[in-house]
């Protein structure tokens, strides 16, 4: 067991829970208390290096104790401190929602590198979770038309907090993925969906807190085939002509996504990420 320290400083802590969280086989261990540690002191987590004498407070302590004690248990960081950064805005995450990966942000960098602020374009983002793809993309795109479903009233409730806490307009609606008729009597210029595109039965490879907190009506679904058919199909039903889909893949199922969308009317290709997997799908209606 790690020794605890007879002063606490800004040092003391990153060392002590770096080796407590070793004990506890916290994934990043060293990363997870600079993340709690900025967090309760409000700074930069570069910033604790500037600032490795300063003593901690007994209010910060206490802070500090319950979030460490959580981590301990694998709850992700993203939840203890009830939020994380996501292209450029500040997403607020509590469970129930999906948390946002950094994958998704690769998504958006490639919509907008394609189309700039001076296409005026109506966006459909189905299964919105926290919201963090239309808010960024409204962040990024302050005239863009911007709407956004999910099945889930509980996202939907944190995704319209998120929506006012960054300070831009997106509608969102209450939908089911496969039976649409949220927006019926819409269009829409592009359409994005980061779904539920893991198998039921990989949750038991998937990372403890993963499997253990975050939501599985986000994280999984019962076939690649289900999923991306009923997007396909949506997508045939509200984009537009010449309209695009993109699409967030599994890598080990996305040439199964793929096929779905190999149809007279696609024009469809894959992306790898920066990791070099298949992770995206581009589909444009060419009927």
């Amino acid at each position: 067991m790690s020794k605890v320290p007879s002063v606490w400083t800004v040092l003391s802590m990153l060392e002590w829970a770096t080796d407590f969280f070793e004990e506890k086989n916290v994934k990043s261990p060293r990363f997870s208390i600079e993340w709690l540690l900025s967090h309760v002191l409000s700074i930069k987590r570069l910033d604790l290096y500037l600032k490795y004498d300063r003593p901690l407070s007994s209010e910060e302590l206490d802070q500090l104790r319950s979030m460490v004690k959580r981590r301990a248990n694998h709850e992700p960081l993203q939840y203890i401190t009830g939020e994380t950064d996501f292209h450029h805005v500040k997403i607020k995450v509590q469970p129930g929602v999906l948390i946002p990966r950094q994958e998704t942000e690769q998504l958006l960098d490639w919509i907008l590198e394609l189309y700039d602020e001076t296409n005026e374009l109506k966006i459909l983002d189905v299964g919105t979770g926290s919201g963090c793809i239309p808010i960024a993309l409204k962040n990024a795109r302050p005239n863009w038309s911007i709407s956004a479903t999910d099945i889930s009233d509980e996202a939907l409730s944190v995704a319209r907090e998120n929506a006012q806490y960054n300070n831009v307009a997106v509608e969102f609606e209450k939908d089911d993925l496969f039976s649409p008729t949220a927006f019926s009597n819409n269009t829409f210029d592009i359409i994005i969906s980061n779904p539920p595109y893991i198998l039921e039965e990989e949750k038991e490879n998937l990372d403890a807190e993963v499997k253990n907190y975050e939501p599985e009506l986000a994280l999984f679904c019962k076939s690649t085939k289900e999923i991306y058919g009923a997007l396909e199909n949506l997508c045939q039903k509200y984009l537009s002509k010449k309209g695009v889909a993109f699409l967030e893949l599994h890598e080990n199922h996305a040439e199964e996504a793929f096929q779905i969308f190999q149809k007279s009317n696609w024009d469809a290709f894959i992306k790898k990420d920066y990791s070099d997997k298949p992770r995206f799908l581009k589909a444009e209606r060419v009927d």
